[in-house]
C-alpha cells in the first residue's frame, strides 16, 4: 500500500501554490467571507458574480475558486472553455440548499403569470428555471424596470426580497430560503454594542432578517458594505455580514475600527459561514496540483441558465459589483 503524500506545510505550501498558479496558468479567486490567508494569495477578491466576470476576462485555462458550489458554478457558466476548480466540493450554500429545483419548477408551475427574479445564490438547475437573476448590487434596478402590474416570484432569499418589498411597496412571492450566518445576527445583542459605541453606524447585509435591517445606516452587498466602511466620516462601523470581510476594510483602514455584529450568544462565532470554512489552502493546493474537483456542466443546461444572467447584466451592468442598495 502506497503511504499517502505528504503535503507541503508554511511557506513551502504558499510556494507550492504559487508554483501551480504559473504552471496551470490558474486564476486564483476569493470571495470576501474566505479566511484572511486565502484572501492575501489571490488573484482577485470580490463579490460572486464580479469574480466570475473577471475571471472570464483573464488569458487563464484554470479557475481556482475559494468560495461555495454555486459561485464555481457560476463562473463555469461563464467560462465554459476554462477549467474550474473548487476546493472543496462540500462547500455549499444555506440558500440553495433551501431552493430544490424540483420544487422551485413546481412552485412556478403553480403561478404560471408571474416572472421570476432569483437571487444568484441558488443551484445552475433553478437558474435555468428562472426570468432574470439578481445579486444584491443588481436587484433594485432590475426591479424597477419590471412593469408595476407583473407579478413577481423572488427567492431564495425571503429576506432580500422581503427589503425589496418593502422598500419599493412591491408585493412579492418569497421563496422561504434563509442565509444561516446572517439569520444568526441578535438584535438585542446588536442593540447593547450600539449602546457601548453611541456613534457607530451599523452597516448590514441584506440577507440578515428585518431586525437586524431596520437598524442599519448602510444596507448593501459585501462589496458595497466595503465601499461604505472607506467613505463613511467616523471611526467605529459595526459590520453585519460574515465578520471576514473585515480582514479588507482593517487592510485599506487600519486606522478605524471595525466590530463584527454579535449572534445570539454576544460573539461572531456563529456567524462564520461553515460552508467558505471548508475551503483551506491544503485544499486550494491540491485542486491546483490533480485539476480536481472540477466543475462540469451539461451544455443546455448551462446555456439555458445563462440566459437568466445574461438577462440581469443587460438591464444592470453598471450596478454588477458596486454592491450598492443604497441607505435606507
Amino acid at each position: 500500500m502506497t503511504a499517502p503524500t505528504k503535503l507541503p506545510t508554511g511557506d513551502d505550501l504558499l510556494a507550492e501554490i504559487d508554483r501551480l498558479r504559473k504552471e496551470r496558468n490558474a486564476v486564483i479567486l476569493a470571495h470576501y467571507y474566505q479566511t484572511p490567508d486565502i484572501q492575501d494569495l489571490a488573484d482577485y477578491v470580490g463579490d460572486s458574480l464580479q469574480l466570475s466576470q473577471m475571471a472570464a476576462e483573464t488569458d487563464a485555462d484554470v479557475i481556482a475558486f475559494c468560495g461555495v458550489k454555486f459561485m464555481a458554478d457560476t463562473a463555469k457558466i461563464l467560462s465554459p472553455e476554462k477549467i474550474v476548480v473548487l476546493p472543496d466540493m462540500d462547500a455549499g450554500c444555506s440558500l440553495e440548499d433551501s431552493c430544490p429545483p424540483e420544487k422551485f419548477k413546481a412552485f412556478r408551475e403553480a403561478h404560471p403569470d408571474h416572472i421570476a427574479l432569483t437571487y444568484i445564490n441558488c443551484s445552475t438547475e433553478v437558474k435555468a428555471l428562472s426570468d432574470v437573476i439578481v445579486t444584491s448590487s443588481s436587484a433594485e434596478t432590475i426591479l424597477q424596470q419590471i412593469p408595476a402590474d407583473q407579478k413577481i416570484i423572488f427567492g431564495p432569499d425571503r429576506h432580500l426580497g422581503g427589503y425589496l418589498s418593502r422598500k419599493f411597496n412591491r408585493e412579492m412571492l418569497l421563496w422561504p430560503g434563509v442565509c444561516i450566518v446572517h439569520e444568526a445576527f441578535s438584535e438585542t445583542e446588536l442593540l447593547k454594542l450600539k449602546e457601548q459605541y453611541p456613534g457607530a453606524p451599523i452597516a448590514a447585509h441584506p440577507e440578515c432578517p428585518p431586525t437586524i435591517v431596520d437598524h442599519a445606516d448602510y444596507v448593501g452587498s459585501t462589496s458595497g458594505i466595503l465601499q461604505f466602511a472607506k467613505t463613511f466620516p467616523g471611526d467605529t462601523l459595526i459590520v453585519a455580514t460574515e465578520p471576514h470581510i473585515i480582514h479588507q476594510m482593517e487592510k485599506a483602514l487600519p486606522e478605524k475600527n471595525f466590530i463584527g455584529a454579535p449572534g445570539a450568544d454576544g460573539n461572531c462565532s456563529c456567524n462564520i459561514c461553515p460552508y467558505m470554512a471548508l475551503n483551506t489552502l491544503e485544499k486550494l493546493y491540491t485542486a491546483l496540483r490533480d485539476l480536481e474537483p472540477r466543475i462540469e456542466i451539461e451544455e443546455g443546461l448551462r446555456l439555458k441558465a445563462k440566459q437568466s444572467l445574461d438577462r440581469m447584466l443587460e438591464m444592470a451592468s453598471g450596478t454588477i459589483g458596486k454592491g450598492d442598495l443604497g441607505k435606507v
